[in-house]
């Protein structure tokens, strides 16, 4: 076999690896590149190796950044299986024509508004293939060994979000795994991460290579925030992401509220997407921490807005209440019309809880801006501005450390860092030589490997 790493080298996003051996080519993972333009442009390249024509994708989990660019091979003519459990499965059925869709605006908008170098800019892929690349998704089970021409798949429970798993392949008695995205072992929602089966080679993502979580509980955190906010009359906004983060949050304000941490108060999801993602989870309760009347009860509690004209009537209620709403960087979506009806407001409170990449509304926002632009207009902040620390989905390298101890690898493993940015891969390298006699290498873009 061999492997050519494509994609998530020296970067978060855009993960793709093509294992070959002289008679099958697989695809695992298949991402798009997110983030900084000169990574983006990544996804208008001419696709490397033909990978359009390879026999099978076997899919980790459902993040655009690893699942993302299956609708563009599509596009290009690719009608192959893709592999991938069952919740990964339903989870790109709402991730994937989103994604489209946004792309079809973002290009009408610059077509129209002449910001294009292009006279007719056109999207990556619109809404339309991306629900028609989901007819190539083959949900397996955990555990469920499959074979893709000569080569032996299996997936492994790996936490982080709903579906995602850690890959196995094995070819002539050598196997290679692929971690994907790692869990936390003590993660509010998601079970922790199953150790990983004995393999030769290892690709160990390192998103959190050089930094531990904060110790500081996010119950605490999140109840005092809301009970500053309800204590000045306002209303809390919470940009988040609308799979995984979405549920977490409405999870945690009803068990507060029912614990009588917090005062009772209207909470709205307002968020088509994350709405479906909660039915999701509510659907595969067995694969995370939440029973199923615990998911029923935050459904029954928590008001769901999934039309315009609902979300419009929120800026209708009086008192304190709180909006979940997307997107989780505010970077769009819902959220934004919010901020248009209460940044100017000293009552209300903006929470992040999740990471702000740079040059984002959210990470100018927590630097402590004092306007800024939504819709061409340039709103007053006059809203307390908070973060909610430590509800990542991502181990950090301690973690990591841990799983990997947990599970019954060879001391002379090889290992190849991926999906991490240059300071994180450096630091996860050191660590892991520190502690392991492991053989540690950090992936490089394009590069090659023989086993």
């Amino acid at each position: 076999m061999h492997l050519t790493f494509l994609g998530g080298c020296e970067t978060v996003t855009g993960s793709k690896y093509l294992l070959e051996t002289d008679t099958t080519r697989v695809l695992v993972d298949c991402g798009m590149y997110q983030g900084y333009k000169w990574l983006r442009r990544r996804n208008w390249q001419p696709l490397p190796m033909g990978i359009q024509d390879v026999d099978a994708i076997v899919l980790t989990h459902a993040h655009l950044d690893h699942s993302g660019f299956i609708p563009v091979l599509y596009k290009h003519g690719y009608r192959g299986p893709v592999f991938t459990h069952h919740a990964t499965a339903r989870l790109c059925g709402l991730l994937w024509p989103d994604s489209g869709k946004i792309q079809e605006e973002d290009a009408k908008f610059y077509g129209r508004h002449k910001l294009s170098r292009h006279e007719n800019p056109e999207p990556l892929y619109d809404e339309a293939t991306a629900e028609a690349a989901l007819k190539l998704l083959h949900p397996i089970d955990f555990k469920q060994q499959f074979a893709v021409g000569d080569i032996e798949f299996s997936l492994y429970p790996m936490g982080h979000i709903l579906g995602a798993a850690s890959i196995v392949a094995e070819h002539k008695g050598k196997r290679i795994g692929f971690s994907g995205d790692i869990g936390r072992p003590n993660d509010i929602l998601m079970k922790p991460p199953e150790p990983m089966p004995s393999v030769d080679i290892l690709l160990v993502e390192s998103t959190y290579g050089d930094r531990r979580h904060e110790a500081d509980d996010p119950w605490e955190q999140l109840a005092e925030v809301v009970n500053e906010t309800a204590a000045s009359g306002g209303v809390l906004l919470i940009p988040s992401f609308a799979v995984g983060r979405a549920q977490l949050l409405q999870h945690m304000l009803v068990s507060l509220m029912a614990e009588r941490k917090i005062p009772r108060m209207p909470i709205f999801l307002d968020s088509p997407m994350a709405i479906k993602a909660s039915d999701i989870y509510g659907d595969y309760h067995q694969f995370h921490r939440l029973t199923a009347e615990q998911c029923q009860a935050a459904e029954q509690q928590v008001i769901y807005t999934p039309h315009v004209e609902d979300s419009k009537a929120i800026a209708k209620q009086h008192g304190p209440h709180i909006i979940i709403a997307g997107s989780g960087m505010a970077t769009g979506g819902r959220i934004l019309h919010h901020f248009k009806h209460w940044l100017g407001d000293h009552r209300a409170t903006v929470l992040f809880s999740g990471h702000q990449a740079g040059g984002t509304r959210g990470a100018k926002m927590e630097q402590g801006v004092e306007r800024i632009k939504v819709h061409g207009e340039w709103l007053p902040v006059k809203a307390r501005i908070r973060s909610l620390d430590g509800l990542s989905g991502h181990a950090d390298y301690q973690e990591i450390g841990d799983w990997l101890h947990s599970s019954p690898l060879p001391p002379d493993l090889q290992v190849y860092l991926v999906h991490g940015e240059p300071d994180s891969l450096e630091a996860m390298s050191d660590f892991l030589k520190q502690t392991t006699s492991y053989d540690v290498n950090i992936a490089d873009y394009m590069g090659v490997i023989h086993f």
